[in-house]
């Protein structure tokens, strides 16, 4: 979580969640209660042994999640001492020791799986991020343009932390949840208009809405077609969403805005479709955002691995 301490209650919740489906309870700390739940360590690990183990990276990948380790491991036995040795937002080679590990080898064994699952999780998301992020840059010819976001499509419980992994990978944020931006969709904007009882144009309906926001919350509109955002322009949306459109009426959009009201506000941002394949022309069209929802629910899990150097 950024290396911040101490981590949010929400996300020390969810470290107990994952203990307890994997142990069937949660540890009671400092009384090696890990090691007897895992009845693979408590049948054939004594327990004066101790170990030395590395997390490795078996693939190339962006680190994120490493602000995680010692709490974790803090469940199982508080002797357990672990070093970070690649941090959030690097990257880490093929083969590369991201974190090295030791005390009693009984209860780092029983807490591998649930330490590798959220660094793995994790470093997914950064890795696939920073490839997306790179991938945009290769279109562009403006530096720092366009911003890549994530989207709410993230697992349930787990926002908060893929979207530190998002930016870790060198991207952005876009709203956490509905508490901390205003976007108005297609069927917002129906039953705006319907309670209404007359057809109130989208620059009226965004002036509407903004006057009833705090300056500090922003503002979306989501669009489909040019002749919205024409009508949209003169209102008072912060970022305006050009969903699913071809790249033609991105480039199109682009002018109407500069034409509009060079350099914008409103922001423009891509959103639909976008893939590590089209990404690229994306970028070129000149918007200033690209908004990817597979950042967070269709990235692979990185590869990374824990492997025993020194035992006695």
């Amino acid at each position: 979580m950024d290396n911040v301490q101490p981590l949010p209650a929400a996300v020390r919740s969810l470290i107990e969640l994952a203990i307890r489906e994997d142990l069937g309870d949660l540890p009671d700390r400092g009384n090696k209660t890990a090691i007897r739940l895992d009845r693979t360590v408590a049948l054939s690990i004594p327990p004066d042994i101790s170990a030395v183990g590395k997390i490795v990276a078996r693939k190339e990948a962006v680190i994120s999640g490493s602000g995680l380790v010692a709490e974790i491991l803090s469940y199982y036995d508080p002797r357990i001492q672990s070093s970070i040795l690649i941090p959030d937002g690097s990257l880490a080679s093929a083969d590369a020791a991201v974190a090295e590990i030791n005390g009693p080898a009984g209860a780092i064994l029983a807490a591998e799986r649930v330490v590798l699952n959220f660094l793995g999780r994790l470093s997914g998301i950064a890795t696939l991020t920073r490839q997306y992020v790179q991938a945009a840059a290769t279109g562009s010819n403006q530096p720092g343009k366009p911003i890549i976001c994530d989207t709410r499509k993230t697992t349930p419980g787990w926002r908060e932390l893929e979207k530190c992994a998002v930016r870790c990978g060198g991207g952005v944020n876009h709203r956490m949840g509905l508490f901390d931006g205003v976007m108005l969709k297609d069927n917002h904007l129906a039953a705006l208009r319907r309670s209404a009882g007359k057809a109130l144009s989208l620059a009226e309906i965004t002036r509407q809405v903004r006057a009833g926001i705090p300056l500090h919350i922003p503002l979306w509109l989501e669009i489909d077609f040019l002749d919205q955002l024409r009508e949209a322009l003169p209102g008072a949306a912060d970022i305006i969403l050009l969903d699913n459109m071809t790249l033609r009426q991105m480039r199109q959009a682009v002018m109407l805005r500069d034409d509009f009201r060079p350099g914008g506000p409103p922001l423009l941002e891509a959103s639909g479709g976008v893939t590590l394949k089209t990404i690229a022309e994306i970028a070129a069209t000149g918007v200033d955002r690209i908004s990817v929802g597979a950042l967070t629910h269709s990235a692979p899990v990185a590869d990374l691995a824990m492997d025993f150097i020194e035992h006695e």
